[in-house]
């Protein structure tokens, strides 16, 4: 228990199987996954990581419609999408909010932060506009920093049509989620 306590301090991101590997390969001892799991649970010990719905929407927030379906995408800076991502650290993780061009898969800007509040992707997305112009359409997920107030009102004032997948829709975002979740 000295063992996994003095790692877990060192490594909150490791889990059962990872922990399990290093007292059997580093240290030597032979111990299973379920002894793991029953002593990181007798220790009160859980690893950190961020939670599989990285975009939760905010049912106040207003939802635009997918307008992607069917449309044929014929040049640059027609349509523009974005996601969300953790990037796991020795001690936690951080976020990267990324910006691709859909017709070149060009990305066009990226960012990194330890929080995802709209106030970051509000950034992202005007020095984005500043550096590439502006799409006809961006398209998100329905996350409440991208149905934020602040997020929307830029995309209003630049006349960019809003875009966001349907409610479990992973697809629909499909070619920002490809990059994003490459191993």
């Amino acid at each position: 228990m000295r063992l996994i306590d003095n790692y877990f301090l060192e490594h909150p991101h490791t889990g059962v199987v990872t922990l399990c590997a290093y007292l059997c390969l580093s240290e030597g001892y032979t111990v299973n996954v379920k002894r793991i799991r029953r002593l990181m649970r007798l220790m009160g010990l859980m690893a950190v990581y961020p939670a599989k719905k990285l975009s939760i929407g905010n049912k106040a927030h207003k939802i635009y419609p997918y307008l992607l379906r069917g449309l044929i995408i014929k040049r640059v800076n027609q349509v523009w999408q974005t996601d969300i991502t953790y990037i796991p650290m020795k001690k936690g993780f951080m976020y990267m909010m990324a910006v691709i061009d859909v017709k070149s898969r060009y990305i066009l800007n990226w960012s990194v932060s330890n929080t995802m509040d709209a106030a970051w992707c509000t950034e992202v997305l005007e020095e984005t506009i500043a550096l590439h112009g502006k799409p006809e359409i961006f398209n998100t997920d329905q996350g409440s920093q991208f149905t934020s107030a602040e997020f929307q009102k830029v995309l209003d004032d630049n006349t960019i049509r809003i875009s966001m997948d349907g409610k479990g829709r992973a697809l629909d975002n499909i070619f920002i989620r490809a990059l994003l979740e490459k191993p």
